[in-house]
């Protein structure tokens, strides 16, 4: 059996999260989280399979997506 770790994540974030999935296959923040940081993992495995380095437009692309979710300002 999988053991599990707690993440914070602000409220306002949460509640911004919530909102997002409703309508989703996803059952919960945790579920989303999970599902995000698996394919971010995923591909960063990938790229270093591949010996690559992340483009200046993936690192515009991923910081974007973070300052749109809270994370950065």
């Amino acid at each position: 059996m999988a053991e599990y770790t707690t993440v914070s994540i602000p409220k306002d974030l949460a509640e911004r999260v919530e909102e997002t999935i409703e309508g989703t296959s996803f059952t919960s923040t945790s579920d989303l989280v999970r599902f995000l940081l698996r394919s971010i993992v995923i591909q960063h495995q990938r790229n270093e399979a591949a010996d690559e380095k992340l483009t200046e437009d993936q690192f515009t692309e991923i910081t974007d997506q973070l300052r749109d979710l809270g994370y950065l300002e």
